[in-house]
């Protein structure tokens, strides 16, 4: 009889712990978009533009790249935003640094021909004290830079 209460009490504990990990969850995954192609019409002293609907760009040695990345709704903004091949596409200052409030800006300079790919992350955004989804977004543009 107490290994039965026990096995019980076991499966309950397990049960409640599932349903806390899901509080949340449920549609909480973005839906994939679309490719958009780069912008033509980029930020003061930028060749391109990239944003986070952007999949693959191709850059001139030399080309400056804006990243503008919008926050999606539930989500944090975009963080560590880098380049994963700095020879090829290396940071540089944006000197529109200034985003409004759920935007991200990043800026890079392509310097020698070659692949890198640009990636941030985010994360749910989540109340203080309240249960929250443990996922996170992987943002991943490819860049070419040819000579």
């Amino acid at each position: 009889m107490r290994y039965v209460f026990e096995m019980r009490s076991a499966v309950l504990v397990v049960l409640t712990a599932l349903a806390l990990c899901g509080c949340g969850a449920v549609g909480g995954g973005a839906a994939p978009v679309p490719s958009a192609p780069p912008s033509t019409s980029p930020g003061l002293g930028f060749d391109v533009s990239v944003n986070e609907q952007t999949r693959a760009v191709t850059l001139r040695v030399g080309q400056k790249l804006e990243a503008v990345l919008h926050a999606r709704t539930g989500m944090t903004n975009w963080n560590g935003v880098r380049s994963s091949n700095t020879a090829v596409l290396a940071p540089i200052v944006n000197p529109a640094a200034t985003a409004v409030r759920g935007v991200t800006l990043a800026a890079f300079q392509a310097v020698t021909a070659g692949n890198a790919r640009i990636t941030a992350t985010a994360g749910a955004l989540c109340s203080p004290g309240q249960a929250c989804p443990q996922f996170m977004m992987l943002l991943a543009i490819d860049v070419t830079v040819v000579g």
